[in-house]
């Protein structure tokens, strides 16, 4: 079921999502050669906390989970797409680290996407970045009235394919709400003019999953959370929260 949001809700969401900005802003600000992934999740569970939200990552388990998932972030670095759990692991020069993070406040959920180089990076890791935060930009200006979800997708699938990235078929945006995962699924690929069409208070968490290697299978991680890429390339993950509004896309999850 897709639920359409009133403006007041749209409000709350918006505040959710500012909570999701400040933790993401601070795990970046906080990771660096040596810090622990564990560290970053503990930075982000302050954030929450002072602002009286709580996670609906945390102890969340979806049907292809073994386990709940033990984290308020998702950090996954270097080969790893999505679902990285925060573990010991220590940061090291040159790691290209995605960190998904998610707020409730007021019943409302926000959800966000970011990634980043862990001090000098290479070239190529950061033309990774950018066209994952391209195609996330394409992917939200096609979020508007009348248009359909795969515009959305066409969009996104567009630039990750523009530049020889494997997009994993699987795995991609949805709808937000009261709910971290609420329908509608978003591809990160697909043919424009298909799917249902979006209307004024529908809210879409957007998120293009690129992998450098070009392939679009991936393998878990014994952990039963983590995706990897097949070839050992290195990915990238951005992801806003947007409503789709009759003025245009609405990003709630920026600062």
């Amino acid at each position: 079921m897709v639920e359409i949001k009133s403006d007041t809700a749209l409000e709350a969401m918006r505040e959710a999502g500012r909570v999701v900005a400040n933790a993401l802003d601070a795990v970046r600000r906080a990771a660096g050669v040596q810090v622990s992934l564990r560290e970053l999740d503990e930075v982000a569970r302050e954030v929450l906390r002072e602002a009286g939200a709580d996670s609906p990552f945390l102890n969340y388990r979806p049907s292809f989970a073994s386990t709940p998932f033990p984290a308020v972030i998702c950090t996954s670095v270097n080969d790893a797409v999505v679902h990285g759990i925060p573990t010991d692991y220590r940061l090291r020069e040159g790691d290209l680290v995605s960190v998904d993070c998610g707020a409730r406040l007021g019943g409302w959920v926000g959800d966000s996407a970011i990634s980043f180089v862990v001090g000098t990076a290479r070239p190529a890791d950061l033309a990774l970045i950018e066209t994952a935060e391209r195609a996330l930009e394409a992917g939200i200006a096609a979020a508007v009235v009348g248009a359909r979800i795969g515009d959305i997708s066409h969009a996104i699938g567009r630039v990750g394919r523009a530049a020889g990235c494997g997009i994993p078929a699987d795995f991609g945006g949805h709808g937000v709400g009261r709910s971290m995962h609420e329908g509608p699924d978003v591809p990160n690929d697909g043919r424009p003019g298909r799917g249902m069409t979006l209307r004024h208070g529908m809210v879409l968490a957007i998120e293009p999953m690129l992998m450098a290697g070009g392939r679009d299978s991936y393998q878990h991680h014994p952990d039963g959370w983590t995706l990897l890429t097949i070839d050992g390339s290195r990915a990238a993950h951005a992801e806003h929260t947007v409503a789709i509004t009759d003025e245009g896309p609405r990003i709630l999850t920026l600062p």
